[in-house]
């Protein structure tokens, strides 16, 4: 049985375009939703920029990038950690909202073998980043700024990391109040744009 017969994937999409994201606790038994006061977005215009060190990376051409090659394999790497919100029950969900159309794995690659990944939703010109992994070295920085690439040229106006880290800061990612974010959101929705 798919696992998206599961779940009802249209009220969990109207949750995401409503400002909320699923995340499990720290023990990972309870899944719940939750919204922030404070937006961390990755800029799509000149804003985003990346260290200098990651231009050389960039200039070899170490990595080929591909759109939900192994989507299963990019969920179980951001949540192979020590302590994550992605559960087994969320794992499930995000399988069904691939299925379905709304979840993607925009991935580098290293001949044949997966280097890095983001996981993701795209709703409209909304690119929600749920989590990100690596397995060799540059491999999720790349994925990154050839992420931005990607949306900027197909139209996206949002791309939601949801929160801040000292990773996402070196690329130029800033904070917005929710009042913002929901201003975007509205804009971003109203876009027709296709990931692949």
């Amino acid at each position: 049985m798919s696992s998206f017969l599961k779940f009802d994937v249209s009220a969990i999409i109207q949750g995401y375009t409503q400002g909320y994201f699923l995340m499990a606790d720290e023990d990972g038994k309870n899944l719940g939703w939750y919204s922030s006061r404070q937006r961390t977005l990755i800029p799509l215009d000149e804003r985003f920029h990346y260290p200098r060190s990651l231009q050389r990376v960039l200039n070899q051409n170490r990595f080929t990038v591909a759109v939900n090659r192994d989507f299963g394999a990019v969920v179980r790497g951001c949540a192979n950690r020590d302590t994550t919100w992605i559960s087994p029950e969320l794992q499930e969900i995000y399988w069904a909202l691939y299925e379905t159309g709304w979840a993607y794995s925009f991935e580098t690659w290293q001949g044949d073998q997966l280097a890095g990944g983001i996981l993701g939703l795209a709703v409209g010109g909304l690119f929600i980043g749920e989590s990100m992994f690596y397995q060799i070295s540059d491999g999720s920085k790349v994925a990154l700024v050839k992420l931005v690439q990607w949306l900027r040229s197909r139209q996206f106006l949002l791309f939601d990391a949801q929160m801040m880290n000292p990773h996402l800061a070196r690329f130029g990612a800033y904070v917005v109040s929710d009042r913002d974010y929901q201003i975007l959101l509205k804009q971003a929705l109203r876009r027709s744009c296709r990931l692949e």
